[in-house]
C-alpha cells in the first residue's frame, strides 16, 4: 500500500491510545483499526475523527511512498 501510517501508530502510542480505549470510546471500530496496524485502506472520515482525537493534521499521520514496479 502506498500510504503509510506509521506516524499515526506511534501518535497513538504516545497519547496511550489502544485497541481497548478505540473499542470502549468508539473512536473507529476495531475492523479500520486492524486495517490501520496491518496497512490497510481507511476512508477520511476515519482520518478526520483520527485528526480530532489526535489534534493534528492528516500529513501529521500518514504518509504516501511511492511503490517500487
Amino acid at each position: 500500500m502506498p500510504i503509510k501510517y506509521e506516524k499515526l501508530i506511534k501518535k497513538m502510542k504516545e497519547a496511550c491510545i489502544t485497541s481497548y480505549t478505540i473499542k470502549r470510546d468508539k473512536i473507529i471500530g476495531q475492523a479500520t483499526y486492524k486495517k490501520i496496524m496491518e496497512g490497510g485502506d481507511i476512508d477520511t472520515r476515519t482520518i478526520a475523527k483520527l485528526c480530532k482525537l489526535l489534534n493534528c493534521q492528516p500529513g501529521d499521520i500518514m504518509e504516501y511512498v511511492e511503490e517500487e514496479e
